[in-house]
């Protein structure tokens, strides 16, 4: 079985069933998941978004919210010191930096939907 960093960006559209959450679903596919440490929260937060702007879909929000405990995404610490030089080379932000950081680390595909976190996964090969 092979591993994929996965995103936030990503798991958000499988776990919320955004529209882009069928592709990734096919990306992931019998591989490992694995992510930053950063990956809950920032999940957590994008549910927070979607109960504020969909009050009505509480329930099936915080229920796909749920999903994330069993999807056995591997969680890892990264380098801080390292993600922020990455952050400041490829302008990303720290968060999505962290994602970039870790998929060169272990080199694996980074699969996002962020489509600047992705060209800078393509462009900047330095780690």
């Amino acid at each position: 079985m092979s591993a994929k960093v996965v995103d936030a960006s990503a798991l958000a559209a499988l776990l919320f069933g955004e529209p882009e959450g069928a592709t990734i679903a096919e990306r992931l596919q019998d591989a490992g998941l694995i992510a930053p440490t950063l990956l809950p929260f920032e999940i957590a937060n994008t549910c927070v978004k979607k109960i504020r702007r969909q009050p009505d879909q509480r329930e099936a929000l915080l229920a796909a919210f749920g999903m994330l405990d069993r999807m056995e995404v591997s969680i890892v610490e990264v380098d801080h010191g390292e993600v922020l030089a990455l952050a400041e080379r490829s302008r990303l932000t720290a968060y999505d930096a962290s994602y970039l950081w870790l998929a060169r680390r272990m080199s694996y595909e980074l699969v996002t939907l962020d489509r600047r976190l992705a060209a800078a996964g393509a462009t900047d090969r330095s780690a």
